[in-house]
């Protein structure tokens, strides 16, 4: 299997319908991070020979990137919105081009939950991004390019 480079995986916002999705790139991001983590449940018993046992519950997700401050940017402008008035935006972060066979990646309607400012003094005004799934008919989904 390839290795695959960081600067190849792409962050993607649907501006479509779920049923037709219209996969826009959005190309004004930094480092983008994906977490991926789940609650845990004790199933320990007295069987277990004095280990602990534990099962995966719930899953959680997280998008995590950086934007430069760019306020004609489309794809910055609909997150700044979506912040402010509390929308979903779709998102889905593939580990390359959406079209690709075998790229693959999550996909999730998502609420912005941080919209923070970064104001560094030499450098250019950017905009720190955190995205989670929201309350949506269609859950979050791992998919992969046929």
């Amino acid at each position: 299997m390839p290795v695959k480079l960081g600067l190849d995986a792409k962050l993607y916002r649907n501006t479509g319908t779920f049923v037709a999705p219209v996969w826009n790139e959005v190309k004004n991001v930094k480092d983008v991070t994906l977490n991926l983590e789940a609650g845990e449940a004790d199933v320990t018993t007295r069987g277990n020979a004095g280990w602990r046992a534990t099962v995966a519950t719930l899953k959680d997700a997280s998008i995590e990137f950086e934007m430069v401050w760019d306020t004609a940017d489309d794809d910055f402008a609909a997150i700044r919105n979506a912040f402010l008035s509390h929308g979903a935006i779709e998102f889905a972060v593939m580990d390359g081009d959406i079209t690709t066979s075998g790229s693959q990646g999550l996909r999730a309607t998502c609420m912005v939950t941080s919209f923070s400012r970064n104001e560094a003094l030499e450098e250019a005004i950017t905009v720190s991004v955190t995205v989670k799934p929201t309350y949506s008919v269609n859950p979050p989904s791992w998919i992969v390019v046929p």
